[in-house]
């Protein structure tokens, strides 16, 4: 990862075996993988299931069946097979939350981490669920450093075909979110564990779009904001957000927003400029005031001193 000294936890997972099992012959109807651990806790594979269901909350009451229940090739475990049990899931603007009795947290962190794996990949195939969160009777799970695990997408679990080694890093993040009133912007650190399979950028749009942990700083982004992509060229950073970025849904002014995103990516050694696009497009006007077909730079005028 660019600009970053990794710190590595002693706990690096394999998570994926040289492929997926197919179906030996052509069934009509769609496919999607189950997702499971192997007996030895090492990595996670994954096995064909084919269905004709096509509405979202039949097919998570199967792919949640099949997540529980033993495979023909018994050397895979399924992840909903364990110890613990789910009691309910709520699905709402793209997130599906998954509520475990106490014995969830009985796993060992690798297998715990394996478990996620599995689920994660296996419901986000799903089209409308898009991130997944878990909690212990409506706490949220935290990792094995005591972290809060929020939500997951799949591409935060490495999909290789060879012996690839899936790292997890512990990085602290730089983040602005919004004060009190939302026209200042508020300077927070943010540490936690996350794979090395994602980039820093992305990490830390997602984290502000999740929103802030602590009393005092208020969010600063619609958290129906998708993420379509992130990259980097010659120091500038390229934020491309769905539609729902320009939905203010917070008393934020119009600066506090981009700064908020500016001002945190700006933080890495290899961003001084950040462009910011909708759906690939940078003709529209932030709250009719801000244009997003110019580059944004550090702006600290608008952070909050400490008193």
């Amino acid at each position: 990862m660019k600009g970053l000294k990794k710190i590595f936890l002693s706990i690096c997972v394999l998570l994926f075996l040289t492929g997926c099992s197919s179906a030996d012959k052509q069934v009509e109807g769609n496919i999607y993988q189950i997702y499971y651990v192997n007996k030895e806790q090492t990595k996670v594979s994954c096995n064909e299931y084919i269905t004709a269901t096509e509405d979202m909350e039949g097919l998570l009451e199967e792919l949640l069946k099949q997540l529980g229940e033993v495979p023909e090739k018994l050397k895979y475990k399924p992840p909903l097979a364990g110890k613990f049990s789910l009691l309910s899931y709520t699905v709402e603007n793209g997130t599906i939350t998954l509520s475990f009795d106490d014995y969830y947290k009985e796993q060992s962190p690798i297998e715990e981490v394996l478990t996620r794996a599995a689920i994660v990949r296996t419901l986000t195939q799903i089209d409308g669920i898009d991130y997944v969160t878990m909690q212990i009777r409506g706490e949220p799970i935290t990792d094995s450093l005591g972290n809060v695990v929020g939500a997951m997408s799949a591409d935060m679990f490495i999909d290789n075909a060879g012996n690839e080694i899936n790292a997890y890093e512990q990085v602290k993040l730089c983040l602005y979110f919004a004060n009190e009133t939302g026209d200042k912007l508020i300077e927070t650190s943010r540490k936690g564990v996350y794979s090395s399979n994602i980039s820093m950028e992305k990490l830390i749009v997602e984290q502000l779009i999740k929103g802030p942990n602590g009393e005092g700083i208020y969010p600063t982004i619609n958290p129906t904001t998708k993420v379509i992509s992130v990259t980097v060229k010659d120091g500038t950073c390229y934020v491309n957000l769905d539609e729902n970025f320009l939905k203010q849904t917070t008393e934020v002014s119009a600066e506090v927003t981009i700064y908020s995103i500016t001002n945190s990516l700006v933080e890495l050694p290899n961003v001084n400029k950040v462009q910011i696009s909708v759906n690939g497009e940078t003709n529209y006007m932030f709250c009719e005031s801000i244009s997003l077909a110019k580059s944004f730079e550090r702006n600290l005028d608008l952070v909050e001193s400490v008193k």
